[in-house]
């Protein structure tokens, strides 16, 4: 994990939040490595849930919403976590992370001096206009979920969705973590991948194994090991009070073990139902075929960009003797290529690499590198993980072709420039 968090800092992918001041915990920012990343990983995302999908939609909703929303949600008055105060020094645990009080004891020399445990709520509070009073209170959004329900109706009003269908978002939330640690395990400002999929009540069982299935074959395919992945059904006593059912897919953490990854719950009719009720509109569904009339059942998959981030980075993580590279799949990696001149102060070699680098990254991201020597240049792409390099060496000046690296089996082909994209369609594809 420390090798990994290096990495991730030296390379570009993500930097501690407000360093320059000292930092601000539970916040990191993705550097330029990251972005690309992060950006390719919500696409790939995006395209599984509503691109290859012909019933499920897209919103953005607001971040700030009416604070009625989260009372009818049940988000005021449950979203907590349970904390307690060390009376020596003022400090605040959750009380259910066992580690954390027993090393925090160790510094007091095994003094015990606790509060009685408290609810917590999560949202961070704001006020909206410039008067700060309760009128004018709101929170940021925990989830986005709350954003997909109050649109649920719009959505049916202008499109042509109808049951079973759903709705997709990608979107920023903030929970005021007690704690926060193992990277970007626990945050405070994170970004949620959700879908809300509406189905007739009697579905839903169906519906929401099928889901378990897409969402864990979802991370095969992207490249993670099986066995670092399980699906783990949480007990009756342990869901959350919307929950009919929920599985979890787990990944094997190197800091903890297996723990949730993402989630998929069957929501049943709770938030359609408490937004009605709240609001007093009508968000029951007409079957025009059946002649039936039902508030749809919801079957949600949700997963933060940031912990799946880090489980593809830590499954991409390798050390092969002196050797460290990301074996990201490449359709989530940084860059797709880099290209080098064989030497930075050859100006034919640099003209003939600028020339490939510019075509080539018409159809994909390219990296360019000439600094140092290729050695030190191979050892940089290996880390970032880009899947292949090129060079342009003195034989291209004389017969067209280029050295073609591969990043996993430090392999190298000898490919014509004409041939390049078709070559490297067909390995990234």
């Amino acid at each position: 994990m420390d090798k990994l968090v290096a990495l991730c800092k030296r390379r570009g992918f993500i930097f501690p939040g407000s360093e320059l001041y000292g930092g601000l915990s539970g916040t990191w920012d993705l550097g330029p490595a990251g972005v690309l990343l992060s950006n390719n990983l919500k696409n790939e995302w995006w395209n599984s849930m509503v691109l290859k999908n012909d019933n499920i939609v897209g919103i953005d909703s607001s971040i700030v919403l009416n604070a009625k929303v989260w009372e009818a949600s049940g988000h005021v008055s449950s979203f907590t976590d349970p904390l307690i105060e060390c009376k020596i020094c003022h400090a605040r645990f959750r009380a259910d992370n066992q580690k954390e009080i027993e090393e925090h004891v160790k510094l007091h020399e095994g003094k015990k001096e606790w509060t009685d445990v408290k609810a917590f709520n999560l949202m961070f509070k704001t006020y909206v206009g410039p008067v700060d009073n309760e009128d004018n209170k709101t929170y940021l959004r925990p989830e986005t979920a709350q954003g997909i329900f109050i649109n649920y109706k719009s959505v049916l009003e202008s499109t042509r969705v109808r049951v079973p269908f759903g709705i997709a978002q990608i979107g920023k939330g903030f929970r005021n973590e007690i704690t926060t640690g193992n990277f970007l395990f626990r945050v405070r400002e994170f970004e949620m991948m959700e879908l809300e999929y509406f189905i007739k009540p009697d579905e839903a069982p169906k519906a929401h194994r099928d889901w378990i299935e897409k969402r864990f074959n979802w991370y095969v395919n992207l490249g993670i090991d099986p066995k670092n992945l399980k699906k783990e059904e949480i007990k009756k006593e342990e869901l959350a009070h919307y929950s009919k059912g929920t599985t979890e897919i787990w990944y094997n953490w190197p800091f903890m073990g297996f723990a949730e990854l993402e989630g998929i719950a069957n929501r049943g009719d709770y938030d359609l139902s408490v937004h009605q009720k709240a609001s007093g509109r009508d968000l029951s569904y007409f079957d025009e075929e059946t002649k039936e009339k039902f508030t749809p059942y919801v079957i949600e998959p949700s997963v933060g960009v940031g912990r799946a981030m880090l489980a593809f980075l830590l499954d991409a993580y390798h050390e092969d003797g002196q050797r460290v590279y990301l074996k990201l799949h490449p359709k989530l990696a940084p860059y797709k290529v880099a290209v080098f001149p064989l030497l930075a102060n050859k100006k034919e070699l640099v003209d003939n690499a600028r020339t490939v680098y510019a075509d080539l990254r018409k159809n994909m991201m390219v990296a360019w590198d000439d600094r140092g020597n290729i050695g030190k240049r191979y050892f940089a792409q290996d880390e970032i993980g880009t899947p292949f390099c090129i060079t342009v060496d003195f034989q291209t000046l004389e017969d067209d072709t280029v050295t073609v690296r591969n990043r996993d089996t430090a392999k190298q082909d000898r490919i014509e420039i004409n041939k390049l994209q078709e070559y490297l369609r067909e390995k990234i594809d």
